[in-house]
């Protein structure tokens, strides 16, 4: 028996980074996977790759824009009678932007809350709903340290955080108040090393981007991809039955100093 054997998870932004370590993690552990993304041939990629693992019918892939709120509709409908019903939530797409309140284009500043926040509102809307049938359930959302830590360039992106770790209390209350089988909490990383850091890696060079961003976190290393999964799937197992509404930092130690 694995981890979440029997849950059925959809998972947003899955066709890389942290979207995609978490979908192939939950199916090692017994889940069935739906993966979403904007790019539909990177979620069905690896959605086929699971299923080559794990066997057909373990995972299924939409193209997804999280901004377009019919199709959450039509792709929640979908995965819910793919996988015969819906009990994980995990909302892993958002974007970032660099750029202080004076910089940063105003277009920008409010794609990023649309992709970021937005997108957690539409899919728990339409989500909580297929997901009240299916016993025990678990919404995670995936914030970021930077919705805890604020710097002067990154405005965009630290508003849309810190408003994904808010909204993610106020869905857990909701949900607790409103029969109490689905909890909602929120995820923390610190620098992880996925596709998020290609920019950075430009600038400086990845051996160099990397050893300047391991410089700033006490255990002295960027995270890796399964050290959000592996949070990701404590929230989404029964072994959390009891946790909702909390903000859980993967971040290395940078938010004790």
């Amino acid at each position: 028996m694995g981890r979440v054997s029997g849950k059925m998870a959809f998972i947003t932004g899955g066709a890389q980074g942290l979207g995609e370590a978490t979908a192939r993690m939950f199916a090692r552990e017994g889940a069935k996977v739906t993966v979403t993304d904007v790019n539909g041939a990177g979620a069905e990629a690896v959605a086929t790759s699971i299923n080559e693992a794990h066997g057909e019918g373990t995972a299924f892939a939409w193209q997804h824009d999280v901004t377009d709120e019919a199709r959450w509709q039509e792709v929640l409908k979908a995965a819910h009678d793919a996988m015969g019903g819906l009990n994980v939530l995990v909302n892993n797409a958002g974007i970032g932007s660099l750029g202080s309140v004076e910089d940063e284009n105003y277009e920008t500043f409010k794609h990023v809350q649309t992709v970021d926040v937005d997108s957690i509102f539409l899919g728990c809307k339409y989500g909580i709903p297929l997901m009240r049938d299916h016993g025990l359930g678990s919404i995670i959302n995936i914030s970021s340290i930077a919705g805890i830590i604020a710097s002067g360039n990154y405005v965009s992106y630290n508003t849309a955080k810190a408003a994904v770790r808010h909204i993610s209390k106020s869905i857990a209350l909701h949900c607790a108040k409103t029969g109490g089988q689905i909890r909602c909490n929120s995820v923390h990383p610190v620098f992880i090393n996925t596709p998020i850091l290609d920019r950075t890696k430009e600038m400086f060079g990845e051996e160099e981007a990397l050893a300047k961003l391991g410089r700033q976190i006490p255990l002295g290393r960027v995270g890796e991809p399964d050290d959000i999964a592996y949070a990701v799937l404590y929230l989404a197992s029964d072994e959390s039955k009891l946790v909702t509404g909390i903000e859980l930092k993967v971040d290395g130690g940078i938010s004790a100093m």
